[in-house]
């Protein structure tokens, strides 16, 4: 984790500013124009081999067209000694194109670089720019997705960029070589090349999340956030995102798993706006799983869930309190923040694949699997509504862990969530 005076950077606002932005890739089905929706991202075998072991200028001119660099101009309150005023201020990153239709074309970035703006603008490998909107984001996953109309790009653009390949993460090895493309520090894209060095990495980022990451050594300098960590064929593995900034360290960037990002990416570029009427909900009390309880308990990371509203889709599903819930609707579940966000785009009505943890008479984890149908959020009783909070009761249980005291992981939860 990153702690102590150490500073996570990556977007360019006249200077450092803290975040970093990457893409993860996988292929839109594919670059062809007559396409007017894009359904979903997928990983691709069409990369492109370097020339020479050391030598990626090929790998580079084939994946610069699906490279773009973002200008997000938002406004910022100056506070002086006498008075305060408002002015805008700019800020860059960087993004992957990831799909193209007659109508639009969609590019992925980071959530952090367009957070809060009052324009986006999206310059192409060309150097042109156009205007562009935020058709899908999630803070707790630091992913969104922007919507350029081709109406308002050249027809000479249109025609030299194309859609970045994305591959797997899932399979990646210490030691294989990485490729960092990003628009550092404003100036326009540049390549940085390392290797892969580690990965699940656990990163603590600005937001209060915690997230398993790529760590690479492959340069990630402010403005890079958004932009591609790809392997040596070209395929997009990791979404940079955050640099580790420390007198003492050297060459440690992260990037998120494009495997891990790809799901929510699919989500991201279908979204649609749900009236939170007809938002769907599930029917728990939940509470995140700390490091704490993760390694004293030995808990899978998820949502705990501490108790289930009668009758609600949960109760009818068959969760139980006490499980722990790891995934929903194909997207990993590390918080109840990661869980609302994903409830909050899903109508009453749907059927959820839910993945969960579940303890035996002996303590143990086993994997149980359930489909959900959403009710719908209009409906929900009002004691549903109340979610359990982090108290000072928890931090006392935490600090009688660390002093020895032996509870099992059920009776922490009854004696502090569940009364």
């Amino acid at each position: 984790m990153l702690l102590g005076s150490a500073a996570v950077f990556g977007l360019v606002a006249g200077g450092v500013m803290v975040g970093v932005n990457a893409v993860g890739n996988k292929v839109l089905g594919n670059n062809s124009k007559n396409k007017t929706e894009i359904a979903a991202v997928t990983t691709t075998n069409t990369g492109t081999s370097s020339s020479g072991e050391n030598d990626v200028s090929g790998v580079v001119s084939n994946v610069m067209p699906s490279m773009v660099s973002i200008t997000n101009t938002s406004v910022q309150t100056v506070r002086s000694w006498f008075q305060s005023y408002e002015q805008e201020v700019q800020g860059s990153g960087s993004g992957i194109i990831i799909g193209q239709t007659d109508d639009s074309v969609l590019v992925a970035t980071n959530n952090h670089v367009i957070e809060g703006a009052k324009e986006i603008t999206v310059a192409f490998c060309d150097e042109t720019a156009a205007a562009a909107t935020v058709k899908g984001s999630d803070s707790s996953a630091d992913l969104a997705v922007l919507e350029i109309k081709t109406s308002d790009m050249e027809s000479d653009t249109l025609s030299k960029i194309k859609v970045a390949a994305l591959g797997s993460s899932d399979d990646l090895k210490l030691g294989e070589s990485a490729i960092a493309i990003g628009n550092a520090l404003g100036y326009g894209q540049s390549v940085t090349v390392g290797h892969i060095s580690a990965l699940d990495r656990e990163v603590d980022t600005e937001n209060n999340q915690t997230m398993k990451m790529l760590q690479t050594d492959a340069a990630i300098n402010p403005g890079n956030s958004g932009g591609a960590l790809l392997n040596s064929k070209g395929e997009v593995i990791g979404i940079n995102t955050v640099k580790y900034v420390d007198s003492k360290v050297e060459g440690m960037g992260y990037a998120i798993p494009i495997s891990t990002a790809i799901p929510i990416i699919n989500d991201l570029m279908n979204q649609e706006v749900i009236a939170e009427s007809e938002q769907g909900y599930l029917g728990i009390q939940g509470n995140d799983i700390t490091d704490e309880l993760n390694s004293n308990f030995n808990m899978p990371s998820g949502v705990y869930v501490s108790k289930i509203v009668e009758d609600s889709p949960a109760d009818k599903c068959g969760l139980k309190a006490g499980d722990i819930i790891t995934k929903f609707a194909d997207r990993d579940v590390t918080s109840m923040e990661t869980l609302q966000n994903i409830l909050s785009n899903k109508k009453a009505g749907e059927e959820i694949e839910m993945v969960v943890q579940r303890s035996n008479e002996k303590g143990e984890y086993k994997e149980v699997t359930l489909k959900v149908t959403l009710g719908a959020k209009k409906d929900m009783p009002e004691d549903s509504k109340k979610t359990t909070e982090q108290s000072t009761e928890q931090t006392n249980t935490e600090q009688d862990i660390q002093q020895g005291n032996e509870m099992t992981p059920d009776e922490f939860f009854d004696e502090f969530f569940n009364n």
